[in-house]
């Protein structure tokens, strides 16, 4: 058999395994159809999202594969099948900070897929109004970077809403250098976010020592800006860049090359445990010597592993304090809530924000 046989070969099994995908994604998408049809005859609180199922879907998706695709990579697949099915039951509207193109953006296509119905908003704040109002049904926000650390305005944003955590995103943050000057020597001013700024504060400093460094609200807007001026560069994700039309001048210009920010999915409903979670909640010591301590050693005792503390002002009264804690678990495992119970009773403060699949993607 000739070469070309051979091919011609392979391209028929290729044609025929396509047909038989075919046919049975949308046999899938079919069955997700009967289940929002179950679910609407259960009564008007119908909840199509499941973040718990989705997780214990894709965690599976990553067990069983044996290659030659990775796991990462047919699960990104599966994730795009799984959206695309649920915007059959119900199109999912997600809130995060805008305008397109941002970090958030990817952030939340890559947790909810492309079928998605994005909610681009100019600030934070509006980001949570939109989901508490009902208007959005989940939010995408940024919590913390692996260099630059917590995002505190996030954390401010937390004390005071009803929403709950229900789901994490963990993006690789890749800065580039975009604009429409000629080069670096006509680059008199550099666009983006503060926190992409200070990723990238060294490479600045070696290659654009005398540009202007200006803060805006988001990347995208800094690539929107640069669109108009020749002088001008906008330090943004390549999602903008295509977006803007803007060319690439200079790639991958983080200073740390496992630049990683983590996003927080919030919603206005509660997570049933998916067997790998994790529990955000906020407490405050009593004001006396040793009240930390003493407030944190029933995670010790039950043996609960705590992956997270920030502190934050209260607001309440000067130097007063709120914590920010994630344990390992989930709030109705039974370690866990002996431990949180005993917890609260130490706490002048406390607040469950929610128990959560941890990110698989």
């Amino acid at each position: 058999m000739s070469n070309e046989e051979k091919l011609q070969a392979i391209r028929q099994r290729i044609d025929a395994l396509d047909s038989e995908l075919q046919a049975l994604l949308n046999e899938r998408a079919a069955l997700a159809q009967e289940v929002a049809r179950v679910k609407l005859e259960a009564g008007d609180e119908t909840q199509f999202y499941r973040p718990e199922r989705e997780a214990q879907v894709l965690r599976a998706v990553k067990a069983r594969n044996q290659g030659p695709l990775s796991a990462e990579e047919v699960a990104r697949l599966f994730r795009e099948v799984m959206s695309a099915c649920l915007a059959l039951e119900h199109p999912m509207t997600i809130a995060f900070l805008g305008p397109e193109g941002t970090f958030s953006h990817e952030a939340a296509l890559k947790h909810f897929g492309h079928s998605m119905v994005g909610c681009p908003l100019p600030a934070l704040d509006e980001v949570f109004r939109e989901v508490e109002a009902g208007s959005a049904d989940y939010a995408v926000v940024p919590v913390e970077n692996s260099t630059e650390g917590a995002v505190n305005y996030t954390l401010d944003l937390m004390l005071a809403t009803p929403l709950r955590i229900c789901g994490e995103v963990e993006l690789r943050i890749h800065d580039h250098l975009m604009t429409h000057a000629t080069g670096l020597g006509a680059i008199q001013r550099v666009y983006s976010h503060g926190q992409s700024l200070a990723q990238c504060r060294e490479w600045l400093d070696s290659n654009l020592p005398a540009a202007e460094r200006i803060a805006v609200s988001s990347n995208a807007e800094a690539a929107r800006l640069a669109t108009g001026d020749v002088a001008a560069a906008a330090i943004a994700g390549s999602s903008a860049a295509e977006i803007y039309g803007l060319p690439l001048l200079a790639r991958n210009i983080e200073d740390k090359p496992d630049n990683t920010t983590r996003f927080l999915v919030l919603g206005r409903c509660e997570v049933p445990p998916s067997g790998a979670d994790k529990t955000a909640l906020l407490v405050s010591a009593r004001n006396r010597p040793g009240a930390l301590s003493q407030l944190l050693e029933p995670l010790a005792r039950h043996g609960i592993s705590m992956t997270r503390i920030e502190s934050r002002p209260s607001r309440q009264g000067m130097w007063d304090y709120v914590f920010f804690l994630e344990v390992e678990g989930h709030c109705r495992d039974e370690k866990v809530g002996q431990a949180l119970r005993e917890l609260e009773n130490e706490a002048s403060l406390y607040k469950i924000l929610g128990s959560f699949p941890k990110a698989v993607l």
